[in-house]
């Protein structure tokens, strides 16, 4: 399993009227985790997309726990728990590192598309190969 911790603030900017962090802003939070991730594995989206594919979210799932605050500091688990085959799925806990409570857990599902037919196809090679490491065989 691949697991990938991202830390972020809670902006001004991020929050609503009622000083919480916005609704909206978690699935942000989620790419950041992910996006964090992937680079980390050198799997930056211009890398992708230069190897002639595109990740489009298929599914998203979201549940709220506690609301966030502003400034308060984030942590983002990003988790793999299997290889991807035509999609990739990856979960998401935000927690407060400030309070130790989680905030919201939730998962993203990308498809992988052929950028130039945008038909679903397996994740490339290259793709699983990078994560590959973290499911071998104990």
């Amino acid at each position: 399993m691949l697991i990938h911790k991202t830390t972020l603030r809670v902006r001004y900017a991020d929050t609503d009227q009622m000083h919480y962090a916005y609704n909206g802003k978690y699935f942000e939070y989620f790419e950041v985790g992910r996006t964090e991730m992937m680079r980390e594995e050198g799997l930056t989206y211009r890398t992708i997309e230069e190897s002639g594919y595109q990740m489009p979210v298929y599914e998203a799932f979201l549940q709220f726990k506690n609301p966030a605050f502003y400034d308060e500091l984030l942590e983002v688990e990003t988790r793999v728990e299997k290889l991807p085959q035509a999609k990739v799925h990856i979960d998401h806990t935000i927690r407060s590192k400030d309070r130790d409570i989680i905030i919201a857990e939730g998962y993203i599902e990308l498809a992988f598309i052929k950028s130039e037919t945008k038909k679903i196809t397996r994740a490339p090679e290259f793709f699983t190969q990078a994560l590959k490491k973290y499911f071998q065989e104990k």
